[in-house]
């Protein structure tokens, strides 16, 4: 038995994987089922099947953006989601585990890879976020959010779900009339001018993407609101040292898994600072569903250089050396799932767009950053969390009924 096989023994149960390598040998794992996929997995050259051994995640990834793995009908979605099905976090299954060693040196280099000083945060979000708005465009909905949105059905599509999202956010931030709102990280402004059109308040969105920042700026003069939507291409921390008074609200989503764990505290107190003493704040972040662990190589090289998703309990503890009180905390546990699913079809409906802007290996990199994502959701250790800080404990009615009753009313605006 070839050595990927003693790997994936007795770890493809449910559904086939057929192996197919350039010397003609064929090998089949797992049993056809109803419900499961059936892959077709051709490895093309020695080479690559050393790769996939030494290293599974980052392995795979590097050998099918170079053409050196393929799969049949272009499946990597459900070639990831095979592995990682019959495999899920909840039983602890994980292929490629590393062991305690390379566990170990992982923690004690994690410090260095999250140092992201103003330099690094700048460099990071570049990186993934200047690609080119032409190119995010082509996928995400019309209002570009970039974040999972909430799906109160299963089926009620993509640009419904992400109204929905913000809807769910705006019940949780309490808002009123002329209050300052802050949003870090604000990418294309959207969160920003829908708070502002459904709640009459004012908002200040910040980036560190030029990219992000010029379409921001042109849709808030585009929708007339430029005098009370404003945006700047500046960081948290420089903001949090300006005279630009504090804030009745702040909402981030989808920025704090940029943060790095060095800075958490940081993030924290700045926030906690911006704040007026009643303040509130809604922080969404992709998290993790059990305790704090790293970045997996693949996404470290090519998606997210310095970005590392939290656990709960340690977004928690940086949160309480400044005295925020977390007031709610809610698991969307498989929203995201369904917004990756959304994505990655939306991708491969662009294929021929995408590799006319970009190029083949980039075509292939996103549909298996996408891929490996959705199954990180759906049978990962992956989720996402929405939680509600408060300065003052009386700064919120003392239930959670409020938030559906805000919810529902701002729904009907949509």
């Amino acid at each position: 038995m070839a050595l990927i096989e003693r790997v994936l023994d007795g770890r493809i149960r449910h559904g086939t994987l057929r192996i197919e390598r350039a010397d003609g040998s064929i090998t089949e794992l797992g049993s056809k089922q109803a419900g499961w996929p059936d892959i077709i997995l051709r490895i093309h050259n020695a080479s690559a099947e050393r790769r996939i051994l030494l290293n599974p995640r980052l392995g795979l990834g590097d050998a099918y953006i170079d053409g050196s793995v393929s799969v049949g009908d272009d499946d990597i979605m459900g070639l990831i989601e095979l592995v990682r099905r019959n495999n899920p976090w909840e039983k602890g299954g994980e292929i490629g585990d590393p062991g305690v060693l390379k566990r170990l040196a992982s923690q004690l280099v994690r410090p260095l890879r999250q140092m992201n000083n103003l330099a690094r945060s700048r460099s990071n979000v570049a990186h993934h976020y200047d690609l080119s708005n032409d190119f995010y465009q082509l996928w995400l909905d019309t209002d570009m959010q970039y974040s999972c949105a909430y799906w109160p059905e299963p089926n009620i599509g993509l640009e419904a779900a992400q109204s929905a999202k913000k809807a769910h956010i705006a019940a949780k931030l309490a808002l009123e009339p002329r209050q300052r709102v802050l949003d870090i990280g604000c990418g294309w402004g959207g969160m920003a001018l829908y708070l502002n059109r459904i709640a009459d308040v004012d908002v200040l969105g910040i980036t560190l993407s030029a990219e992000q920042f010029k379409l921001a700026r042109a849709r808030a003069e585009a929708a007339s609101v430029s005098d009370r939507v404003k945006f700047e291409l500046i960081d948290y921390r420089d903001l949090a040292r300006t005279a630009h008074g504090q804030f009745d609200r702040i909402v981030s989503v989808g920025m704090f898994e940029h943060v790095g764990v060095p800075q958490f505290e940081t993030f924290f107190r700045s926030t906690a600072n911006m704040l007026k003493d009643d303040g509130v704040m809604l922080l969404h972040t992709i998290g993790r569903l059990g305790k704090p662990g790293a970045t997996d190589a693949f996404t470290r090289k090519y998606i997210f250089p310095g970005g590392y998703i939290p656990a709960l309990s340690e977004t928690l503890a940086a949160s309480e050396k400044s005295k925020l009180i977390a007031t709610d905390i809610e698991n969307l546990r498989l929203h995201y799932a369904l917004t990756l699913r959304s994505w990655y079809t939306s991708v491969l409906e662009q294929r021929e767009a995408i590799v006319a802007m970009m190029d083949e290996r980039f075509y292939r990199m996103w549909a298996f950053y996408l891929a490996g994502a959705t199954a990180a959701f759906e049978w990962g250790g992956m989720c996402n969390y929405q939680i509600q800080f408060a300065r003052n404990r009386r700064s919120l009615p003392i239930t959670r009924n409020y938030m559906a009753r805000s919810e529902a009313a701002i729904s009907t605006q949509q």
